[in-house]
């Protein structure tokens, strides 16, 4: 059985087992939530509602086709419905919808490669300002212990 201290701590189970058990619990529990491992395929339907809500209203103001219900939404709607039915690909539809409407027809811009680098710069500062503090805080603590072996106690 583990140690208890006066402040009813338990001391026999090392840090690292205290800090990556709950980041292991919470890696997993973030994993099944995103649906990760979920195996159905989504159906005709499903992808286009997805495509649709992607997709800008040509008649409206910052509006999908899955939201508006004017003439222009409903057509690019039956138009997406039939290209995904007949098999066409995201990329495909998309491609089709932005020779015929132009780049603003997709509410979503397309990738310009700079995604990573506003991802991984925060992510680089972050991870250095942890290791500055930790090494500020282990610095201080040895000057703190050294400081407490030359005290002369009375």
């Amino acid at each position: 059985m583990p140690e208890r201290t006066s402040r009813n701590k338990i001391t026999g189970v090392p840090l690292w087992a205290r800090v990556l058990l709950p980041l292991i619990v919470l890696g997993v529990a973030l994993l099944i939530g995103s649906g990760a491992f979920d195996s159905s395929p989504q159906t005709v339907a499903q992808r286009a509602a997805v495509i649709e809500a992607n997709v800008r209203c040509p008649a409206c103001t910052d509006l999908s086709v899955a939201q508006s219900n004017s003439t222009t939404a409903i057509a690019v709607r039956n138009q997406i419905e039939s290209m995904v039915a007949a098999g066409s690909s995201t990329a495909d539809i998309n491609q089709t919808l932005v020779s015929e409407y132009g780049q603003t027809i997709l509410l979503t811009p397309p990738d310009s490669g700079g995604l990573p680098l506003i991802w991984i710069i925060p992510l680089v500062l972050g991870v250095g300002a942890v290791v500055a503090v930790g090494v500020l805080f282990w610095r201080r603590s040895r000057e703190f212990d050294a400081l407490r072996e030359h005290e002369v106690v009375p």
